[in-house]
């Protein structure tokens, strides 16, 4: 046998275990598509090389020569500074009203004082809302999507996250700790994943953090939010793969619901005890939120804003919900950088704007909103989807590419994302292929399947 016969022997055993192993996670994920193409790839590219290496050694010559430019190619275009963005200023320079947003301008009544007074300082709002209001709404059960059993599951969780809106703040301990900031960011970042967060980081709290008045929750509607604690604790819980897979069907609130609950109880536990400590703490939980809970999350270091305008995390993109925690206490801020290939890869992916049922998301690249590099949804058109269907749809987290498991697999592409602007394009063409360029909506788990 042959060095060169040898060789091609070798690849295509490597060419086999890699996409078996790819196919056997696909496999485990339920992604039907993926697995196909995988388990296909392995057994025709291992019979490729095997079928060479019984050909003459002048043939299996040219075939490793191929391979051997191929893989040189790959190199050099892994290196070449393909797809380089500007971040630039993405820090806005005004604090948004609370009042603003779609979910506090659906509770307006008709007849009473905020409705008139909203309106008439707003009146470009009131056509969009009117025709916002004529949909079924959301967990309706004459929406589009409804289902009895799964919107009594995220109506539970509904009724426990407004159960904890009155435990956001209390007491305070008259004996501060007289521990250091070092020691006690420590401590709290550990104490929120023993809780039950994925990642936790800390960021000094900035004007444009929080809302500028009260739209909802505890406190008076049109009431200033004063910018009165120093640094904000945001952390991460992590949404089940299978159930944002389901999505816009019913089972993704079903998901949403349960980790606003998570969220909420991580916050409020960790809020008590910076209290408990001495100093003044707040949580910020789905209804009671003070402030903007993605930006204070980016500027803590745990991911980037992408093209949906919701916080995109390393390793699971989108599929998380936040939870926050601001306090006088001091902390140690962690460094945030940047993420200029996340941008790079949201400008040339748009596979969420391709797949959103309400067009809502922009095809186009970032634009400055209010001093911001940023791309910007149509929340009205959003909004207004979530109530025609009953639910709080999510089609943009389960197709995104980064929202696939944190394993070896998904990871491997996501590190080659962060390090190339030639492999960010390969990915996306390689998302496409296993994964379609417009995913099929997964079944919800058997057990959920009750009508």
């Amino acid at each position: 046998m042959t060095l060169t016969t040898i060789f091609l022997l070798l690849i295509g055993l490597i060419v086999f275990v890699f996409f078996g192993a790819f196919g056997l996670v696909s496999l485990s994920e339920g992604e039907r598509r993926a697995k196909n193409i995988s388990f296909g790839i392995a057994a025709l590219g291992a019979m490729t090389f095997f079928l060479a290496a019984s050909l003459p050694t002048s043939v299996q010559l040219v075939v490793l020569g191929v391979v051997l430019v191929a893989i040189v190619v790959g190199i050099i275009l892994f290196f070449i500074p393909i797809g380089r963005v500007e971040v630039g200023n993405d820090l806005p320079n005004t604090r948004f009203d609370e009042r603003e947003i779609m979910f506090v301008r659906a509770r307006l009544k008709p007849g009473t004082l905020e409705y008139e007074s909203y309106y008439a300082q707003h009146p470009e709002h009131k056509k969009s809302d009117e025709r916002t209001r004529e949909m079924p709404g959301l967990l309706s059960l004459d929406a589009k999507f409804a289902n009895r059993y799964q919107f009594a599951s995220m109506d539970g969780s509904f009724f426990l996250t407004h159960a904890l809106r009155e435990a956001v703040d209390g007491s305070v301990a008259l004996e501060r700790t007289k521990k250091t900031p070092e020691e006690l960011t420590a401590f709290l970042k550990g104490l929120a994943r023993y809780y039950g967060a994925l990642d936790v980081g800390v960021t000094a709290l900035q004007p444009y953090h929080l809302y500028s008045h009260i739209g909802r929750g505890t406190g008076e509607y049109g009431a200033t939010i004063p910018v009165e604690h120093r640094y904000a604790v945001a952390f991460t819980v992590e949404m089940d793969f299978d159930m944002v897979g389901t999505a816009p069907k019913a089972s993704i609130s079903m998901e949403t619901g349960k980790q606003y609950v998570e969220a909420a109880r991580v916050a409020v536990q960790l809020a008590e005890v910076i209290r408990l400590l001495g100093f003044e703490a707040r949580a910020h939980i789905d209804g009671n939120y003070r402030l903007i809970a993605p930006l204070v999350a980016r500027d803590a270091g745990l991911g980037e804003i992408g093209r949906m305008s919701i916080l995109m995390t390393p390793k699971q993109g989108p599929r998380v919900r936040l939870g926050v925690v601001t306090t006088t206490l001091e902390l140690i801020p962690d460094h945030r950088e940047p993420n200029a290939a996340l941008i790079d890869f949201c400008n040339i992916c748009k596979k969420c704007a391709v797949n959103c049922p309400s067009r809502s998301i922009p095809v186009d690249e970032r634009q400055e909103y209010d001093g911001a590099m940023r791309w910007k949804i149509d929340p009205d058109t959003c909004f207004r989807y979530w109530n025609a269907v009953g639910t709080d749809c999510g089609r943009c987290m389960a197709v995104c590419p980064y929202s696939h498991p944190d394993n070896w697999a998904h990871n491997f592409i996501r590190w080659g994302i962060q390090r190339s602007g030639a492999f960010r394009r390969a990915a996306l063409w390689l998302d496409d292929l296993f994964y379609g360029r417009e995913p099929a909506e997964k079944a919800a788990p058997e057990w959920v399947r009750i009508e």
